[in-house]
């Protein structure tokens, strides 16, 4: 398709049409101005108020009779429309509102939409409420009226979704498509999240321009308002579209080396890695829209500090007229003219003079020779490659400690069904203790993660692993490490629980002779804990 922006078209057309049709079906209607509400505003706002309703009801999951929306429109009425209206005449305008407005009598509502991937017309089908039999007081047979997905479309669109959480709620969407391997749809998903991107970049450059133009007139709390949108944009984009960009990387690395053995992939396949390769691209952009925006972030931060800095300087400055006070008083005496210096001297006004500082008058003085020297022979030496290979080096090391001290506290949970601290520590050898507690941040570490999660639920872990996109994750997770254990020990698939829990009637646990990290050796104290594990069948169940 040439135009691919205009892929999809009918969805679009699709929330054009629940405004058209409401338009449409609300104006040019006589019996508006039988209760007095002669603009077509009045007429929307009472529209949309019902509809509020209506949502309400059917969020709350109460009855919405008929008479419960002339309750409503009494009561509004009442309140703020001052409408000459009687009950029955809020009975009759909801019952006009519901079922002529809204629900069009009874017949099918339709929106023609192009369709320009197809070259043809398409009727888009459009409800906004509907409507089911119930029971009150279970005699009274009524009708109840709730919204369909349509009239929750509708009203979602007005107010419900804020801009801050338009993006987060369209990124979930493009994680979800890019977990079920739905990648055409997920990249119309990427291309949303990347034209919010955008916009988000357009406020910023429009405030911007607001503020050059008169500081003044920029309200405080849309100042607010946007820093807030940029620091959750900020927060959100950046390292969760590059775990996106690696996962999508992969999976074409895959599609990939699948054409070069097998020489030819099916045509969903193809499909597949063309829309990966857009995703790709559309991840790069959006990564770089995220530096932009955070470079506008500060950007517009400075430019209004600035400005009010310079409204608050210009309010400090005194003007007068030269006329009446300068030469009108000459004329009157012109002795003046001899202290004319006094009244001009402020616009000759010099640097002030050097102070001398005394605090810097006992220390030795280099000269401006020896500094050029001395700063000519500087040289910094840093190797970024060998920094990040050191770092990633520690990180391993210390996962290493981190899986040998929690293999000692599993082996002895599942040997025993369930063990105190205090007895692991009695029945270990040297080699085990070490360990067991290999330094004292370590061992601090694991067992404050212990103690918080209280219960692991093994289960639950390999479930949320099998259905979402889990990162490459370096750094310590307790439920990472300990599933991984399990897995790697086929006698330990049996587990489906571990759990931790504090004996408080128990004495301490001292553990003693404990590397620091820095070459000494401490005591450490900890309170004594109980570890135990439940296990299921052959399966895990």
């Amino acid at each position: 398709m040439q135009y691919d922006f205009l892929k999809a078209f009918p969805r679009r057309m699709k929330s054009v049409g629940l405004y058209a049709l409401l338009l449409s079906a609300s104006g040019q209607k006589s019996i508006w101005k039988e209760f007095q509400f002669s603009t077509e505003a009045e007429q929307l706002n009472m529209d949309f108020a019902v509809l509020l309703f209506i949502m309400e009801q059917s969020l709350r999951e109460l009855p919405c009779t008929t008479d419960d929306i002339a309750a409503f429109i009494d009561a509004v009425n009442t309140r703020f429309f001052h409408k000459p209206m009687t009950y029955e005449d809020c009975r009759s305008l909801g019952d006009f509102i519901v079922n002529k407005i809204l629900s069009n009598e009874g017949s099918p509502m339709y929106f023609d939409g192009f369709d320009f991937e197809q070259s043809a017309w398409q009727q888009i089908h459009i409800s906004y409420v509907a409507n089911r039999i119930i029971y009150l007081d279970q005699e009274v047979r009524r009708t109840s009226y709730y919204l369909t997905d349509d009239g929750y479309n509708l009203l979602l669109g007005t107010l419900e979704v804020e801009n801050n959480m338009k993006l987060t709620i369209q990124e979930m969407i493009f994680r979800m498509h890019l977990e079920k391997q739905s990648y055409d749809q997920a990249l119309e998903d990427i291309k949303s999240v990347f034209n919010l991107l955008r916009i988000q970049i357009q406020r910023i450059q429009e405030a911007m321009n607001r503020i050059r133009r008169n500081v003044l007139d920029y309200n405080v709390s849309d100042y607010e308002k946007i820093q807030q949108e940029d620091l959750d944009t900020i927060s959100q984009t950046r390292d969760k579209f590059r775990g996106y960009r690696e996962t999508v990387q992969n999976r074409v690395r895959e599609l990939e080396e699948r054409r070069i053995n097998v020489h030819l992939l099916e045509d969903g396949e193809e499909n597949k890695l063309r829309n990966l390769r857009e995703i790709e691209a559309y991840l790069n952009r959006a990564i770089d829209e995220h530096q932009r925006i955070l470079n506008g972030h500060f950007d517009l931060k400075t430019l209004y500090t600035d400005e009010l800095e310079k409204i608050a300087e210009m309010s400090l400055v005194q003007r007068f007229s030269l006329r009446t006070e300068l030469f009108n008083r000459i004329v009157e005496q012109p002795a003046c003219l001899e202290r004319m210096d006094i009244f001009l001297h402020p616009l000759f006004n010099r640097d002030p003079e050097r102070i001398l500082n005394l605090n810097r008058v006992f220390e030795p003085q280099k000269t401006l020779e020896a500094e050029e020297e001395e700063s000519g022979t500087m040289e910094l030496d840093f190797d970024e490659e060998a920094w990040l290979a050191e770092q990633e080096e520690q990180k391993r090391l210390k996962l290493k400690r981190v899986d040998g001290s929690l293999r000692i506290l599993l082996e002895s949970a599942v040997r025993f069904g369930g063990i105190h601290l205090s007895e692991i520590r009695d029945g270990a050898d040297e080699a085990e203790y070490a360990q067991l507690i290999p330094d004292v941040s370590t061992f601090r570490e694991i067992m404050v993660e212990l103690l918080q999660a209280r219960v692991i639920d093994i289960r639950k872990l390999r479930k949320e692993r099998a259905d979402f996109i889990w990162g490459e994750r370096e750094e310590f997770s307790l439920k990472d490490r300990i599933l991984k254990m399990l897995d790697s020990r086929s006698e330990w698939g049996r587990i489906i629980r571990v759990r931790i829990e504090k004996d408080a009637g128990a004495a301490p646990v001292l553990f003693e002779h404990v590397p620091d990290g820095s070459g000494t050796l401490l005591s450490v104290r900890c309170s004594d804990v109980v570890i135990s594990v439940d296990e299921g069948d052959s399966d895990g169940i």
